[in-house]
């Protein structure tokens, strides 16, 4: 729990019992997100203020310990990807189809509302049925973890494929090698790019984005060209790192948002996108891509697990915190919640 900036604690509650239509999930692991860091650095996000103790964590996989009484959802012993946002169902943007942009979204571990919406960073979790993924067989948990995050990577393919810009035989620039970048090395990679580079500042994203499936690395501040690309997803959330987007798309190129970008605005070289006649869109959580996500990790793991790069009990979560901070030596971390479930 954080109840303000630099104060994490672990606490021992009891545990809320399912409302209709709920399974209780037993944790087994929680993806410490970036924004969970933020949280916890600055008791903020954005435009998302911290005004009350709150619960972090909205990467969530277990297992299914109680069922839903009412018989919907996953049964008991399933294993399962909690999808962490609720939407009202009701507005514009959810009767289209694009629940991602609900009018009333809360999400698992969100101060955007008040009352905070609390996290899943518990040994027990009470969620809706209809929020649980069940996990392809075949795919180990740790790599499984990584839904949530590789599902806000899949969304941002797929806004480029509600353009007409298809990601297979692509060549295709991840700016900021990030946990979200390096995700969306892996996937597109796994959707047939013919070309993926990956950029950043530090030496060990890089070599992880080689794991994850990136054809070639460029440190970005290292002077080095960087390859012309058709398509640049852009991570890093740094104006430097969309300056650098924009600059490598040839005629006619997309580039995708995905990092957050500073709230103050940028400075760019917004006049390549008439010369060049660039499109330029943005790309905001998730909602559909999650069982797809799945699908996908299970048949390409070995680009997903080596951006796992720790595994901490929950006892130690300041220190997977500290870590999770740390972007020059880590990418995921990731809590365990179930004795046994670390590196070891």
């Amino acid at each position: 729990m954080v109840s303000g900036p630099g104060t994490l604690t672990v606490e021992t509650r009891s545990a809320a019992g399912p409302r209709p239509g709920e399974a209780v999930v037993a944790v087994v692991y929680g993806g410490v997100c970036g924004s969970d860091v933020h949280y916890w650095k600055d008791g903020q996000i954005g435009e998302s203020v911290l005004r009350a103790p709150m619960v972090l964590g909205h990467e969530i996989v277990g297992v299914v310990a109680e069922p839903a009484a009412d018989g919907s959802g996953p049964a008991r012993g399933s294993r399962v990807a909690v999808h962490p946002s609720q939407v009202c169902g009701r507005c514009g943007y959810c009767l289209r189809g694009d629940q991602n942009l609900c009018e009333d979204l809360r999400y698992l571990g969100s101060a955007a509302r008040m009352p905070h919406t609390d996290g899943g960073f518990a040994e027990r979790l009470a969620v809706p049925a209809d929020r649980l993924v069940p996990i392809p067989d075949g795919l180990d948990m740790r790599t499984a973890a990584l839904a949530e995050p590789a599902s806000v990577a899949l969304h941002g393919l797929r806004r480029l494929e509600r353009l007409g810009v298809p990601v297979e035989g692509a060549d295709v620039l991840v700016t900021g090698a990030g946990p979200i970048g390096l995700l969306a090395v892996a996937m597109a990679s796994s959707s047939g790019a013919r070309t993926v580079t990956a950029t950043d500042v530090f030496d060990r994203p890089l070599d992880l984005a080689l794991k994850a499936g990136a054809t070639h690395v460029v440190r970005a501040d290292g002077g080095a060209p960087i390859p012309a690309a058709d398509i640049a997803i852009e991570s890093s959330g740094s104006p430097q790192g969309f300056a650098s987007a924009i600059g490598t798309l040839r005629r006619g190129g997309t580039v995708v948002n995905v990092g957050h970008l500073p709230s103050g605005g940028v400075t760019a070289p917004f006049h390549l996108a008439v010369t060049r006649e660039l499109t330029m869109t943005g790309s905001s959580r998730f909602h559909h891509e999650l069982p797809e996500a799945l699908s996908i990790m299970s048949r390409n793991a070995e680009r997903f697990a080596p951006i796992v790069t720790s595994v901490f009990p929950l006892d130690d979560a300041l220190t997977a915190f500290r870590e999770a901070a740390d972007a020059e030596r880590s990418s995921k971390i990731l809590l365990s919640f179930t004795e046994g479930a670390t590196d070891g």
